[in-house]
């Protein structure tokens, strides 16, 4: 394989990570501003960065160039101790949609797509770049029975099997 071909691949392949599943849009007349701060993972779909941790949360803080800062915190009871993952995200597109592209490991960004995201910024449905990833957030350790049914079925609709979600002990 020629140099140019395999960078054509690369590519190719690093910018199939932020992708969108099939039947989703993201929010529109999304604010970056009014979506940073503290916010407490409800439920997740279980994924080897998280697997076994309690007390999830996310903090989102704006970075001097722009980019937002993302700090997720979670408690791992078997090792008695917090792991913390320092990253980058950034708006992909128009910044009045809630489409962002995030990096933990350098130059490989994945997607992450607010598909539900109440008025007051209080609670959100995210999804990443494909059907194993997602995320049910709220400012709050606790999310309303009437906003959690409404997003699980969302994401019903884009495909999710909400059988296999995680519900995380705050």
């Amino acid at each position: 394989m020629t140099k140019s071909r395999f960078l054509v691949l690369l590519l190719t392949l690093l910018s199939g990570c932020v992708g969108t599943p099939e039947g989703l849009t993201p929010v529109s007349g999304f604010e970056a501003n009014r979506y940073l701060g503290h916010w407490y993972e409800i439920a997740r779909l279980d994924h080897r960065f998280e697997r076994g941790l309690e007390q999830v949360s996310a903090h989102y803080s704006q970075n001097p160039d722009g980019s937002i800062q993302v700090i997720n915190r979670g408690y791992d009871p078997e090792q008695r101790q917090w792991r913390q993952a320092e990253g980058t995200a950034k708006l992909v597109g128009e910044p009045s949609v809630g489409q962002l592209k995030v990096s933990f490991f350098g130059p490989f960004y994945g997607g992450y797509h607010v598909a539900a995201l109440d008025p007051d910024y209080k609670y959100a449905l995210v999804i990443g770049r494909n059907l194993d990833y997602m995320w049910l957030l709220s400012r709050e350790k606790t999310m309303p029975e009437k906003v959690k049914d409404k997003y699980l079925e969302i994401a019903k609709g884009i495909g999710y099997d909400i059988s296999r979600l995680v519900w995380v002990e705050q």
